[in-house]
């Protein structure tokens, strides 16, 4: 083993053993010893405060595709369960956490579950990072995503995407109705009335980026996850 290795593992047991005795000094003596970045982590209500750390975007969830699949190596103990959601240089690092995390949660309870946790954030953090996307933290369980993703998992599971084409037709439909009605009832205006123009010209602008961002998604013009996301054009 390599010292990069053992240094790695070394400082998450410091780590982790740090944690611990900040929560014991909390707990018996009321020492609020951790930072403040720390003592966010709710890491003083015990095991159920271990779990419960709040760090939006999908993948990032604690219910997410990617904590799951974690979850569920972890458990098992193979860890290429999550190696398809990173990219192929960042495999030897996530191999890396996951046999340090492995060792640590050996040590109990609570140091399991600070060791899952520092491996959610490293794995949730390259995934992101592979998608051209900052990591903004783990987000919690049950939060509202909204009715496309939960749509677009149910559709995979069903096997057909046609409530998801219906739900974006609908939207879409809905959306380009509402910015088409704007602009068209400010269309004609009187040559001298700047501010009857300049109202014009709002509602034109929504109106005619919303249906060229439609396009370039539609076309494949861009996507929005996993690619570098497009300026805006001006017109």
């Amino acid at each position: 083993m390599s010292y990069a290795k053992n240094d790695s593992r070394v400082w998450l047991g410091i780590a982790v053993g740090a944690a611990l005795l900040a929560q014991l000094a909390d707990r018996y003596f009321g020492w609020n010893v951790l930072p403040d970045a720390w003592g966010s982590l709710g890491l003083a209500g015990g095991n159920a405060g271990l779990l419960a750390i709040w760090a939006v975007g999908h993948c990032d969830g604690m219910d997410g595709p990617v904590v799951t699949l974690a979850r569920k190596a972890l458990e098992s103990g193979n860890v290429n369960l999550i190696l398809p959601w990173v990219a192929k240089q960042d495999e030897d690092e996530i191999r890396r956490t996951f046999e340090h995390t492995v060792a640590v949660r050996k040590l109990g309870p609570e140091a399991q579950a600070l060791a899952d946790r520092h491996f959610f954030e490293s794995l949730v953090r390259i995934h992101r990072a592979g998608e051209g996307e900052a990591y903004t933290g783990l987000k919690p369980a049950g939060r509202d995503l909204g009715p496309a993703v939960p749509a677009a998992d149910k559709a995979l599971g069903s096997g057909s995407a046609e409530a998801v084409i219906e739900l974006l037709t609908h939207a879409i439909r809905e959306g380009v109705r509402q910015r088409f009605h704007s602009a068209f009832e400010r269309r004609n205006f009187p040559p001298n009335d700047v501010d009857a123009g300049r109202a014009y010209v709002e509602a034109y602008v929504p109106y005619v980026h919303y249906v060229e961002q439609l396009w370039q998604t539609a076309s494949g013009g861009s996507s929005g996850h996993g690619e570098a996301r497009q300026g805006h054009h001006h017109h």
